[in-house]
Order: structure tokens, then sequence, then C-alpha cells
């Protein structure tokens, strides 16, 4: 029977195919690597083929490429202004990377990168190392005044800038959590769902109607989870666009 059961959690498992040791150090290619590769090559052969006709009229392929540029010019731009274009790159290979492991994540089998801390977390800092680096590269000390906010009481400021730092420092934390958490728990409870359909389901008769309603579920959790996959791309987009604004306009 406990072959029987349904571990929602083991789809989240890091299993090494390629063990590498040195040292004390475990440097395995693991399936997680296996699946961030498969995403980047993915992501670029498609966008290499979306964009190769560049033609003055684009056809289908090449206007989904044209649509997913303009989509985060446009909000990198809303977010930052003009001069935000300068971290177009960054934000456009973060948006495609999490879009396309959150949608490959949906495939049966497959692996979510996303679904891993480690992963997003890794994303999220390189986005506040940026933030920092630019900043006090384009502005120098004046960036830090990004703590002490212009209009404070001079009584008031320690306590703000102390608000302020934890603030700043709290955002590597929840962007990357507020990514992880949602994949993770729409995978467990979809999981979970479909477990119940083959559990109904193998004990017959009434098992088999009763079914029915966890598969509903399961479909409707299913077409969920793409919309998730959208919008969780879209959220990380959107907080990276306004914390690399801080870099540009360290003012407030």
């Amino acid at each position: 029977m406990a072959g029987d059961k349904v571990d929602p959690i083991h789809q989240f498992h890091i299993n090494p195919i390629i063990p590498i040791h040195i040292g004390k150090y475990d440097l395995s290619f693991t399936n997680s690597a296996l699946f961030m590769v498969v995403v980047v090559a993915v992501t670029t052969l498609f966008l290499t083929w979306a964009a190769s006709p560049r033609a003055l009229v684009p056809g289908r392929r090449q206007l989904l490429a044209e649509m997913a540029y303009e989509f985060v010019a446009g909000t990198l731009r809303d977010a930052a202004g003009k001069q935000g274009m300068v971290f177009f790159p960054l934000v456009f290979s973060l948006f495609m990377f999490v879009f396309v492991a959150n949608m490959l994540g949906l495939i049966p089998y497959f692996f979510t990168v996303t679904s891993q801390i480690i992963v997003t977390f890794m994303m999220a800092l390189i986005v506040i190392l940026t933030v920092v680096i630019y900043g006090v590269w384009k502005h120098g000390f004046h960036f830090f005044g990004l703590f002490a906010p212009s209009g404070v009481p001079a009584l008031l400021i320690p306590l703000v800038t102390a608000i302020e730092i934890v603030s700043f420092l709290s955002r590597p934390v929840s962007l990357s959590v507020r990514l992880f958490a949602n994949m993770l728990a729409g995978h467990i409870t979809l999981k979970v769902f479909a477990g119940f359909v083959v559990m109904l389901g193998a004990a017959g008769g009434i098992g088999t109607i009763g079914s029915i309603l966890p598969l509903g579920m399961t479909v409707a959790m299913t077409a969920l989870e793409f919309l998730v996959a959208f919008l969780q791309a879209y959220v990380f987009t959107v907080l990276t666009c306004m914390y690399l604004n801080d870099a540009i306009h360290p003012g407030h």
C-alpha cells in the first residue's frame, strides 16, 4: 500500500544525474541543473526561430517575439522611465527564464526549477546586487540617500533609516519567496487532486463516480496554473523594474 500512496513532494526532489565531487564539495549535475539548461535552450531556440524572418510586416512567429519584447520594454519604461532601458537585457532574460520555466514545469514528469528557493533567491540576489552596484557607480554616496527620505524630521531619521534598510534587505527574500511559494503550492495542490482521481478511480464502482469531482478540480487547477505561471513571471518582472528604478532615481 505504501507504494500506492501519492507523494506530492517527490516532484521537487533534487536528484544527481552526473555525480561530481571535488573534496568536500558536491558539484553534481542534477535534474534541476538539467532543466535550467533546457529552459535556456528552449528560450534561445524559440526567440531565434521567431525573430529570424526580420520582416517589415511581421508574420505570426515574429509577432510573438515582438510582443514579448514590447511587453517587457513597456513594463520597464513605465516603472523606470527611458533610462531604465539600460537594464532591458537583464529584465527580458529574467522574464523569459521565469515564464518558460513555469510553463515547462506544467508538463508531466518535467521539473519546475522555479519551485526551488535557491534558484529564485539567486535571481532576486542578482537584481538587488545590480541595484546596489549600479546605484553606487552612477550616483556615488548620494545613492544611500535612498535610506533617508527627504522631508523626514531630523529626530525620526535614525528610525526611518533603520526601517528603510531592513525593507531594502528584505527585497530579495520577498521577491524570491513569492515566486517559489506560488509555484510550490500550486504544484502540490495539483498533484493532490490528481492523486485523488487515481485512488478513487482504482477503487471502482462508487469510487469511479466520486473521482469526477477531483477530476474537474484537476482540470480547473491546471488552467489556473497556466495563468499563475504567467502572472508570477509578470509580477517578478514588475518588482524587478521597480527595484531597478531605485538605482536610477535614488531620491524620494
